[in-house]
């Protein structure tokens, strides 16, 4: 899971993104949270942000409607360790991941500095590039 924003310095970790899914998404999901929470860097429509993934990174991976992540509840339950048992985080900005694993379990959480290619959250996922 990764919040995600389109007018932001790490938004070409979209590219990144989908090149992961296109390799490993028989063993990886990838959802994109839209947030214009950090900056108003995603102040586009749930149409215009799709359209602008799909024609500037050609992202394929899902993409939920643009949420407040500070106050919905899924994010809540990631950043909160009273919440899922295991850390608390807390977003500074757009395309921080959180990893969950097959039954839902928050197992890690990287900032956005953190490429979705860096060696260390390939490693969290158990994949490798060849």
């Amino acid at each position: 899971m990764v919040n995600v924003a389109s007018a932001c310095g790490f938004t070409p970790q979209y590219q990144q993104l989908q090149e992961l899914y296109e390799a490993f998404s028989d063993k990886v999901t990838i959802v994109g949270f839209p947030t214009n929470d950090f900056g108003g860097q995603e102040p586009g429509s749930n149409a215009e942000i799709r359209a602008f993934c799909t024609r500037q990174y050609g992202v394929t991976f899902p993409l939920a409607a643009k949420i407040d992540i500070r106050t919905h509840p899924l994010f809540r339950w990631l950043c909160q360790r009273e919440l899922n048992g295991v850390m608390d985080c807390t977003p500074s900005w757009n395309f921080c991941k959180f990893l969950l694993d097959e039954r839902g379990h928050l197992t890690h959480f990287f900032p956005s500095e953190v490429s979705p290619l860096d060696e260390r959250l390939l490693e969290a996922l158990g994949i490798t590039l060849a």
